[in-house]
């Protein structure tokens, strides 16, 4: 937690003044119980009326002051609360970027909102609080105990007693409770990871009618979250009962002392009050220190969750190296890749050479490493052994922006944004014109279907591209990566959605392409490979062959079964 606290530095002003007001609040706060006293002794017991009006006067400007005091303290410790996790959670967002695929699949998805979300507006409230109570509070407490030994020091050593005792309860609970948030919030990452898992797969769901099955899981996760929270807020609800018990025992207490020294005529009826006054501050502040105890535990748990992000190491170190070889050439030099350390290995020894203008095809089955293998060509991950060569220097050499901008890719899963085609369009080139941006549709075979919105490049995309069809998301994805003219063009399986004509006609159009584009193309489709200049058979990790259709379809028992039963398939189709 305390690691967060960097985030605070640019807000120095705010946390000092938002205390400090406080602490004046406070201040006045305690010379009001002796004004009482005075009025008592003084004013009432001598009938002074005028003094009478003179010491309210005074206890009205001691609390238009202490007013005024607050409000300002609350402004300050707002202002620096909002700007602390304003301020963590772009540096979160920032550092979960630079996390490898490796790590972010590792932490999970939920966890990362749940931290990014949840934990960040704890920790807001506990720097809220803590600006606002955490000297008040104590400040009070003793000052209170200070004020009444300057009453009477026999009486006060009642607050001596009382005091060392509440600050065990206060504290032995915040003690016991930190662990038990941290419980609860890692309950709260399983109820978003299914939550999540739901309100995506909900089709699916329902089209098995799982519902009911669902429903039960989300019960299940959701009850052990309430178990956890219900252990928590138990012993969280004993701070108030045992805070009481304590505070009520000492004003018994020191009603009775007080009432003992006042018959010795030791004490005036005034002084009594002051100290009643006095112990009922700190009851008063006790409550307000319970409370901001809850909260700091949860702000606590929560900040030691953050801070865990943080302490993951950027995913990928890199390079500055320039690129000197020929533009547009990949090599795989005997590369194996493992998704964790001391996991199996998801490819093994790959050893080929792309060359510029040349189409690579990769074909395989289910599992067998197609998209392990393209995705270490933009360095989503990173080899274990061997080395992945673009225009001659090693991925790992290169800064990310520099490799990337070489690269255009397209995922399996078509990923479109809440926005118009033209903005989601741009995000290959920001600068692009709109005939770069019609001649990139064209080529993607999308211009068609584009022509036809009313809006047209202004046709607004819902979420995900709810609004579109498969493969009209996959066409306006591949057209987004052809905004970027790459020199080297990823297509991971993303003309899966597209008729056999419309797979054939983009295939032909990125081939005519200008500017010798190389191309990657990752397909379960045979007939989408059949004119590559190389094609790679994966099989589990490995390749079991590589070379051209016509001399695979003569070598090549897996490649010869993949073709022989799509055609055969086809054929019984027609």
């Amino acid at each position: 937690m305390k690691k967060l606290l960097v985030y605070l530095k640019d807000y120095k002003k705010e946390s000092v003044l938002g205390p400090l007001f406080k602490l004046l609040e406070a201040s006045f706060e305690l010379i009001v119980p002796l004004v009482v006293a005075s009025m008592i002794d003084v004013g009432i017991a001598g009938h002074d009326r005028g003094y009478i009006l003179k010491m309210c006067l005074i206890m009205a400007a001691l609390g238009l002051i202490g007013l005024t005091c607050s409000v300002t303290a609350q402004y300050f410790a707002a202002k620096a609360a909002v700007g602390f996790a304003t301020k963590l959670r772009h540096g979160l967002f920032a550092h979960i970027q630079s996390l490898s695929f490796s790590q972010m699949d590792k932490e999970g998805t939920s966890t990362l909102i749940t931290r990014m979300t949840s934990d960040i507006n704890q920790v807001q409230s506990g720097v809220n609080l803590v600006l606002r109570l955490f000297l008040r509070s104590p400040f009070i407490v003793f000052g209170a105990m200070i004020m009444a030994f300057t009453v009477d020091a026999a009486a006060a050593l009642v607050f001596v007693v009382v005091i060392p005792v509440l600050s065990v309860i206060v504290f032995g609970i915040m003690l016991i409770n930190i662990p038990l948030f941290k419980k609860v919030q890692g309950g709260l990452d399983k109820v978003m990871g299914i939550t999540r898992e739901n309100l995506t797969g909900v089709r699916v769901i329902r089209a098995f009618g799982e519902e009911e099955n669902e429903i039960h899981k989300f019960d299940v996760v959701t009850d052990s979250l309430k178990r956890m929270q219900e252990i928590a807020g138990r012993i969280s609800a004993l701070m108030n009962p045992l805070t009481y018990i304590v505070i009520n025992a000492g004003l018994i207490a020191l009603i009775y002392v007080g009432a003992l020294r006042v018959e010795a005529g030791i004490l005036t009826q005034g002084q009594v009050v002051a100290l009643v006054n006095y112990m009922s501050q700190i009851l008063v502040e006790l409550v307000k220190l319970a409370n901001l105890i809850i909260t700091v535990t949860k702000a606590v748990a929560c900040g030691n969750r953050i801070e865990s992000i943080f302490e993951i190491p950027a995913g990928m170190e890199q390079g500055s190296t320039a690129s000197d070889g020929e533009r547009g050439t990949v090599e795989f030099d005997h590369v194996s890749l493992r998704y964790y350390e001391g996991g199996e290995e998801a490819l093994t020894d790959i050893h080929f050479k792309a060359k510029r203008g040349q189409t690579i095809g990769v074909i395989g089955g289910t599992g067998s490493g197609k998209s392990s293998l393209v995705n270490l060509i933009p360095r989503f991950y990173d080899v274990a052994k061997g080395q992945v060569l673009v225009d001659g220097t090693d991925v790992r050499d290169y800064a990310l922006e520099k490799l990337r901008d070489k690269i255009g890719v397209v995922m399996q899963k078509a990923v479109l944004f809440k926005g118009t085609i033209r903005e989601n369009l741009l995000w290959g080139n920001e600068n692009a014109s709109d005939e770069e941006l019609w001649e990139a549709l064209r080529t993607a075979q999308a211009e068609e279907f584009v022509m036809k919105k009313e809006g047209k490049l202004e046709e607004m995309i819902e979420q995900e591209g709810r609004n579109l069809s498969g493969g009209q998301k996959q066409r306006l994805s591949i057209a987004r990566a052809l905004v970027k003219k790459p020199e080297i063009l990823i297509l991971d399986d993303s003309a899966s959605a597209l008729d056999y004509a419309t797979d054939a006609a983009l295939r032909k159009s990125i081939k005519e392409m200008p500017g010798d584009t190389t191309v990657f193309i990752v397909s379960q489709r045979a007939s989408s490979l059949l004119h590559a200049d190389t094609i790679i058979v994966l099989d589990d990790g490995a390749v079991a062959g590589m070379g051209t259709h016509e001399k695979l379809l003569q070598n090549c028992q897996v490649y010869q079964e993949i073709y022989y039963s799509q055609f055969e398939r086809r054929e019984a189709e027609e």
